[in-house]
């Protein structure tokens, strides 16, 4: 009991920290000088973190111990969010960002409770965030933060150990993929000032660095994932349906609570509550997701989950100097409803498509590509709202989010119901 209550406590605390500066981006702004892209990479920092190391956190779990993971994820999270707190500018947010991304894909494999607690730890992050910030500043939210990591990393150390099957770890992997991503996403946050030579000085090495990715894994012996294991149209379906809501769903919603903020005139607590209608409906529906999965099946279910979640996203736009609040709480909900749905589904749809001996590495991409397409998706929304202030950048970028959602949900759709042979991807490779 002591060990679901705490791994359930560590998760929440991820997604809660993950969240926390969605309802106070322009206080964090403000006082550290951030520039439009400063506030994007404030925004997005993390999720570079959190992608880079979920693949590579499981096999370090199983050859260490997952105990030991766990307590050094919790410290990583404490030594990231006092970074944070004691920022002097915006890159040392950032770099405590990226911190608390990275222990926090190791607490999150150690604990395996990612999916049960997404809805909650959204929904309570911002509002705790705009809650402690009004009376004692945007800082006390990350020395709370560390004060909390610590605490569970404390309790995870009274734990007994437990160990996997000792695997090497694809560090060359790890060195490829997560510099490969940052410098794409610098790549999207530098085209905010246009598409010139600025921005191929950092997409030109973003290319060479994935493209090594893509070869480390064909040829190392124990790779990070498999991309063997693609070549199962079910398992392509859960990992497009990830990718595309990272892309197309959290990053429009990241944005929405500062839009509230900046274009409504509401207040960082009222913005955060707003916001937190998508994430309490998603919450609420993830949790009652199996009955409906029982009648249409985990990529049907993911399908219909990305295409409700395209509604809603289409069901914002019109948004005028004029309008209130009101305007984006009907498509909020419908979306909402779409995000417990598809999360709920593709978590199912990432393990059941892959041999048993792989469960973790499905779970692991399915989480990692996730992350990779909130990333890419926050840049790609900053770009948009900067080529277009006000509220017609904001229907600018619920036109082009919901249009990916509505694709992601085709592409899921069309993905056939087979289970990869065993011999294509089986943990060796000799």
């Amino acid at each position: 009991m002591a060990t679901l209550v705490i791994a359930c406590a560590a998760a929440f605390l991820v997604l809660v920290n993950f969240t926390a500066p969605l309802a106070t981006l322009g206080e964090i702004a403000d006082a550290l000088g951030a520039g439009p892209a400063g506030q994007t990479w404030i925004l997005g920092s993390i999720s570079l973190g959190l992608a880079a190391a979920l693949l590579i956190a499981g096999s370090l779990a199983d050859t260490f111990g997952r105990r030991r993971v766990f307590v050094l994820g919790g410290a990583g999270l404490a030594a990231g969010s006092v970074l944070c707190a004691l920022a002097p500018a915006t890159w040392a947010f950032v770099l405590g960002r990226i911190v608390q991304g990275v222990a926090g894909a190791a607490r999150v494999r150690a604990t395996g409770m990612w999916g049960a607690m997404l809805g909650g730890g959204i929904t309570v992050g911002p509002v705790m965030a705009a809650l402690l910030t009004a009376p004692a500043g945007w800082r006390s939210v990350y020395w709370l933060i560390a004060l909390l990591g610590a605490a569970v990393a404390a309790a995870g150390a009274r734990l007994p150990e437990s160990r996997g099957i000792p695997r090497p770890t694809d560090f060359a992997g790890l060195l490829t993929l997560g510099p490969g991503i940052a410098l794409l996403v610098a790549a999207l946050t530098e085209a905010r000032a246009g598409w010139g030579a600025d921005v191929l000085v950092w997409a030109a090495p973003a290319v060479v660095l994935l493209a090594a990715f893509v070869v480390v894994e064909l040829r190392v012996a124990e790779p990070m994932i498999d991309l063997r294991l693609l070549r199962a149209p079910a398992f392509r379906a859960a990992t497009t349906g990830a990718l595309t809501s990272g892309i197309a769903v959290v990053s429009f919603m990241t944005f929405l609570p500062s839009l509230l903020h900046r274009l409504l005139g509401l207040t960082p607590l009222a913005a955060a509550a707003v916001a937190s209608i998508w994430s309490g409906v998603s919450f609420v529906v993830a949790a009652q997701a199996r009955r409906v999965t029982v009648r249409l099946g985990d990529r049907r279910q993911a399908a219909l989950g990305l295409g409700l979640c395209a509604a809603g996203e289409l069901a914002t736009l019109g948004l005028t100097t004029q309008s209130s609040w009101w305007h984006f709480v009907p498509g909020l909900a419908v979306a909402g409803v779409g995000t417990g749905l598809s999360n709920a589904a593709l978590a199912g749809l990432s393990v059941r498509t892959v041999p048993p001996d792989r469960a973790a590495m499905g779970t692991g991409a399915n989480n990692t590509a996730r992350y990779v397409g909130s990333a890419l998706g926050i840049a790609l929304v900053a770009v948009v709202l900067a080529a277009a202030p006000g509220p017609g950048g904001v229907n600018y970028a619920a036109a082009i989010t919901g249009a990916l959602a509505l694709l992601g949900a085709v592409l899921t759709a069309l993905g056939r119901e087979r289970v990869p042979e065993h011999g294509l991807v089986s943990s060796g490779r000799g």
